[in-house]
């Protein structure tokens, strides 16, 4: 179907067929139905390209996240994603901005969160980390009134136009599942390690996982982790939780840091062993867990998650498509037995 084709049916010109598509100028009621009908009936969808042209300016999207390094690189993984959907909507003239910053760095937020609305963007997807401080970058997108799209995780009481992730308690309640599965039934506790306890996504795991350890009778200890980045002083700082919990049945980390929760068990040469679940499955915890230090990973395919709000963001901007306003992502869970690229 075309745009002629639907004049020709509707019988009228052209250019008010053009008019009810892009919903510029006066159509009579009448008409404009009649029209509507038509693209109705044979789902016709204008041609993006086309539309450009006719807009005569390109579409840039802006993807704000924490440096791809940080994390273990975590969040190069769900840049590979962006990159990827940048490279399928390009040729539609639709360019993607990367603004990297440093998530350990009050200043190099701000900084970055400065430039991100400086030039106003056709549309931004983020990760809603640090609630403390994205609470007031988000207020000023939504004053801009430039269409956002949430992934990696969500923030209760804002509505962006689409957010993508998992469900975070179900993720928790699963990690506490594995670890009953690899642990056994014991009476030894098991130690919540509460990394980034600032962000709603890390909360809702933890509280998942003392969910179901609460239904089993399973002794928890919870323990926030305080140390950023990698590095001696974090390794040393789980080393001496491991010293405080010497009868320890296992560890759930509630983000990508469960290499360094086996790391200082091996630099402490514990005799007992005991079982380490944990998050993402970044290059350094899927060779502990080809290992077996790592007993359990639970993946975000953060990969289709940074690809999957791009498209949303096209969809909605330039194809002026509905998208669903959330898109959940499986719990997958890998094991020694099953890690991918073996």
């Amino acid at each position: 179907m075309t745009v002629r084709e639907i004049a020709a049916l509707a019988h009228v010109s052209i250019g008010t067929v053009d008019r009810v598509i892009y919903r510029r100028g006066r159509v009579a009621a009448e008409t404009k139905a009649r029209i509507e009908a038509i693209i109705e009936k044979y789902r016709f969808t204008p041609n993006p390209i086309a539309r450009r042209l006719k807009r005569n300016r390109p579409y840039r999207f802006c993807a704000f996240l924490p440096r791809r390094d940080q994390d273990a690189g975590y969040w190069g993984q769900a840049l590979e994603g962006i990159q990827d959907g940048a490279e399928e909507i390009a040729p539609l003239g639709v360019s993607t901005e990367i603004i990297e910053y440093d998530r350990y760095s009050p200043e190099g937020i701000d900084r970055a969160a400065a430039s991100l609305l400086a030039d106003k963007p056709d549309g931004i997807l983020l990760s809603p980390i640090m609630p403390g401080r994205m609470r007031g970058l988000i207020g000023d997108i939504r004053a801009a009134a430039v269409p956002y799209v949430f992934f990696d995780s969500d923030l209760p009481g804002i509505e962006p136009l689409c957010a993508i992730g998992q469900d975070s308690f179900r993720g928790g309640y699963l990690a506490g599942r594995l670890m009953r599965l690899l642990a056994g039934k014991t009476t030894s506790p098991v130690v919540v390690l509460d990394a980034h306890g600032e962000d709603y996504h890390i909360t809702r795991r933890r509280d998942g996982f003392l969910r179901y350890a609460g239904e089993l009778g399973i002794s928890t200890v919870v323990r926030e982790y305080s140390g950023y980045g990698e590095g001696e002083i974090a390794v040393g700082e789980i080393a001496r939780l491991l010293d405080e919990h010497r009868r320890l049945a296992g560890m759930f980390v509630t983000n990508c840091m469960a290499y360094l929760a086996a790391e200082a068990a091996r630099k402490q040469r514990r005799k007992r062993p005991f079982v380490l679940v944990g998050y993402d499955l970044i290059p350094k915890n899927r060779e502990l867990l080809r290992t077996g230090e790592i007993g359990a990973i639970i993946s975000q395919r953060p990969e289709k998650q940074g690809r999957e709000a791009l498209l949303s963001l096209f969809r909605h901007v330039v194809l002026e498509q509905p998208v669903p306003p959330k898109i959940d992502i499986p719990l997958d869970v890998y094991i020694k037995e099953n890690i991918p690229g073996r």
